[in-house]
């Protein structure tokens, strides 16, 4: 297992085409034109109870109520920046590649050799349950946000990949 700390190469056209080819990002329910609404109604129910503090001379709450708004904006802007978390695994029956995008723009890549590569996941019943590729005592942790149900998708739908890959000889150079 290599580790490697910049982009990979895009393969050219003329190389093979990967045996399996696949993108995971966190799912996020809530887009830009809800997170406006949403973001309006807290602002409208902010100003309408803090406006009604105002007037009751409670004005100190007209601050904290605007701080409310700071710190939900806030959070959405750091739950929108983790979304950017992707990772790509791609597979050839040379080797099996996983790049992981992370959110402040670096990216991390993993390559294993197919023919030693388990595909594991401890306890698929739990939500905490965690997919991992492992080869040679080396572990690499892969989809951690995905769902239970995903997981388990995933994992078979890779095992099966392996098991093709396993099929066909890799050709010597």
């Amino acid at each position: 297992m290599s580790e490697i700390a910049a982009p990979l190469p895009e393969p050219n056209s003329a190389a093979e085409p990967p045996l399996f080819d696949a993108v995971l990002y966190p799912h996020r329910s809530l887009g830009r034109r809800g997170f406006r609404i949403f973001m309006s109604a807290v602002i409208a129910v902010s100003l309408a109870l803090g406006g009604g503090f105002w007037l009751m001379g409670a004005w100190p709450v007209f601050g904290f109520m605007g701080l409310d708004v700071l710190l939900i904006f806030l959070a959405f802007r750091s739950n929108y920046r983790h979304a950017r978390l992707s990772e790509t695994v791609r597979l050839t029956r040379e080797k099996l590649t996983v790049q992981r995008f992370l959110p402040d723009g670096r990216v991390r890549a993993w390559d294993f050799q197919p023919y030693w590569l388990r595909v594991e996941i401890d306890r698929p019943e739990e939500h905490d349950c965690q997919l991992s590729i492992a080869s040679h005592g080396q572990k690499l942790i892969i989809g951690s946000f995905l769902s239970p149900e995903e997981r388990l998708d995933f994992a078979k739908a890779l095992r099966e990949a392996l098991s093709r890959c396993r099929c066909f000889p890799v050709p010597v150079t």
